[in-house]
This record gives C-alpha cells, structure tokens and sequence, in this order.
C-alpha cells in the first residue's frame, strides 16, 4: 500500500490544454494567432472516427505558454443550428446558449483566463487587441489581479490577467476555510452567503488553538 504522502501528493503540473468547439475556425485562427499571437502548434486530423455517425473533424491548438494550450474542434459539415437554435437563444457562445432572461453575470462567469507577469505585458495585449476586430470589452482591477477581457469570435470569453501582488499564506488558509463552509452550507436547505460567513466563523473558532503552534504547512491545520 503506498503512504499517505504519495497518496495525497499534488501531482499535476498545470493545464495540458482547454478545449472548445467552433463553426468559425477560420476566424478562430485569426484571434489567437494573427491577432493574439499566440503559435499554431499542433493539430488531428480525424476522419472515420468514433461512431458511424461521427462527423469528420480537425482538433488543433494554440500555445499560450508555459507549455499550456488552448485548442479547438472544427466538424465538418456541422450546421451551427444543430448545436443551438438562434430562433430560441440569444445569448452566450457556440457551445451553450442561454434564454434571453438568464443574467449577463451568469453567462459570462464561463471564460478562459491567461496569465501573463507584467503591466506591460497585459497593455501590449490590450493593444492587439484593439487594433482588431474584438476589441478590449473591459479593463477590471479585482482585489490581487487586473484584467482584460473580450468575446473570441465562437462567443466564448477570454481574459488575460496580472497579479497585482503575490497571494498570501495566510489568503490560501482563508480560502481552504471558505470553500469548506462553502460545500456544507451548499449541501444543506437555503444556501446563503450569510450562512457561509457565519460556518466560517465557527470553524475559525474551532481550529484557532491549533494554529498557535508553528506550522510551514498550512494544509495541516485545516484538516
């Protein structure tokens, strides 16, 4: 039986790649590569795959850095109408759309988010951007990060993101602590911020003696 410590080891070493459909793979490859700038680096070609009634299709990718990429699917001969009727949705991208009473705030919090390390940087890419057919929507600064974001041309929203200053030990103990009031007060009738605040304050309480004692590992004291 192997230990604890590979059993619970985080082992991941970030996104291979994210993944989305489009009808526009044309315009896609003007976004990210001719606009954004961000290389071609791999693609499939795929014919005769899957289920008989399988459209052929081509996968390909972007590289955004850090070894990370975003890539698509086009299919062949898929009419956009088969994945979403226009005549019954108006908002959203072409992989989901929303009835016209679903709140903007709800379909936007879906989008990819890419980090870059500087102010410079995140200008240099509001410049392309502008310069193009999908100008910068927004410019946010939100607690520790600034942001810009658009709609690529599949409807689907990008952000490009700096961090105004490094996360704190501490935050990431505050994080742990409100996700967990989070998921129970979820779990339970009538989920409610209040709620929340109020489960995270007990289990402050509940675990305040432990964090007196010296600790590198602040996972520890969360468990």
């Amino acid at each position: 039986m192997p230990d604890d410590s590979i059993r619970t080891a985080h082992r991941v070493k970030g996104v291979d790649h994210a993944a989305f459909p489009t009808f526009d793979p044309a315009a896609t490859v003007r976004f990210y590569r001719d606009t954004l700038k961000f290389p071609v680096v791999h693609s499939i070609c795929a014919a005769g795959w899957g289920p008989e009634d399988h459209p052929d299709f081509i996968h390909f990718f972007f590289d955004i850095g850090n070894d990370d990429r975003i890539a698509f699917f086009y299919y062949f001969g898929l009419d956009p109408a088969v994945a979403a009727d226009p005549a019954e949705t108006t908002k959203g991208d072409v992989y989901a759309r929303f009835a016209a009473d679903v709140p903007d705030f709800f379909v936007r919090s879906r989008h990819l988010a890419i980090h870059v390390d500087s102010e410079e940087d995140l200008l240099e890419y509001r410049r392309r951007l502008d310069e193009s057919a999908w100008p910068c929507e927004m410019q946010v600064k939100h607690e520790t990060i600034e942001s810009i974001y658009t709609h690529d041309p599949n409807g689907y929203m990008v952000e490009i993101t700096r961090a105004l200053r490094p996360v704190t030990p501490q935050e990431d103990l505050d994080a742990e602590l409100t996700i967990e009031a989070l998921c129970e007060v979820t779990d339970g009738p009538e989920p409610s911020l209040a709620k929340l605040l109020t489960r995270k304050a007990e289990l402050i309480v509940e675990r305040a003696a432990g964090w007196d004692a010296p600790a590198t590992d602040l996972t520890e004291v969360t468990t």
